[in-house]
């Protein structure tokens, strides 16, 4: 019994029957304090070894991330059939994390451009202790049907670990922000700004994760809330499907555009 526990590696399992066992079997106490101080003494040796090799790898090196691509469907200011792709990279050394993310929705139809968004952040994290972190951000946006060319926004605050368990975890942010946009119609606007931002998951069993991404810049021409939620199911080795939502709201657009836009996306991703 305390062997299958070892052997999956769970501190909290094992705990759990080691206190199981010595409580049935009191004459094996020794024998049972052994065995767990070998389990302790192995697993110190990998944690040693893991932060040693992040400590010595290169900047290319430990990078982990996804790639997505499939189709999506929106309503708002364009009502469409596409496709929709995108990555996200993460490195996780001892002190820094790094965020890189990319992604890309694009229509034409009978020769005429129906959906055009694209983006791109990056975002690195200075780690003070297991929870809490700083963070820098930098993003691009693009989509001319929400009526801006080019949107960039700067931000930098802190974030925290909320939840931060095998199954489970919650990260929020919070921290001032520059934002510049360049609307379509040729004028341009720039603000100092708030934004905040959470990240959710939940690994629902081996073959279900769900997950919320949401975002909120606050800013004196117009606020912007973004909120995104997927379901994966994983499909064969590292890759799942995924279907998610998209929630983009601006409370004070650029004339003749809708406040609110929606994009459904039915994508396959490929873990690495």
């Amino acid at each position: 019994m305390i062997d299958s526990a070892i052997a999956s590696k769970n501190d909290a399992d094992v705990q759990t029957v080691v206190k199981l066992a010595k409580a049935t079997n009191p004459d094996d106490i020794a024998e049972i304090d052994a065995l767990f101080a070998a389990y302790t003494a192995e697993k110190t040796q990998l944690v040693a070894a893991e932060t040693r090799a992040k400590q010595e790898a290169g900047f290319f090196s430990n990078w982990s991330g996804e790639g997505e691509l499939g189709a999506f469907r929106s309503t708002g200011n364009s009502s469409n059939t596409g496709i929709s792709g995108g990555i996200k990279l993460t490195k996780d050394a001892i002190k820094w994390r790094v965020k890189l993310r990319a992604f890309a929705d694009y229509q034409r139809s009978n020769g005429i451009t129906t959906r055009e968004q694209f983006g791109a952040s990056i975002e690195p994290n200075y780690k003070f202790n297991e929870r809490l972190y700083a963070y820098g951000l930098a993003q691009y946006e693009r989509d001319r049907f929400q009526g801006f060319s080019s949107r960039y926004t700067l931000s930098g605050g802190l974030g925290y670990a909320v939840i931060a368990e095998e199954d489970i975890s919650l990260d929020v942010k919070a921290g001032p922000a520059w934002r510049k946009t360049n609307f379509t119609n040729g004028g341009s606007d720039s603000s100092i700004s708030g934004l905040a931002g959470l990240d959710f998951g939940w690994q629902i069993s081996d073959n279900l994760k769900l997950t919320e991404s949401a975002s909120a810049t606050i800013a004196s021409d117009t606020n912007t809330f973004v909120s995104t939620t997927a379901l994966d199911a994983k499909l064969l080795g590292s890759l799942s499907a995924r279907l998610s939502y998209t929630v983009e709201h601006e409370t004070n657009p650029p004339i003749g555009r809708i406040k609110t836009d929606t994009l459904s996306r039915a994508t396959l991703v490929y873990g690495f």
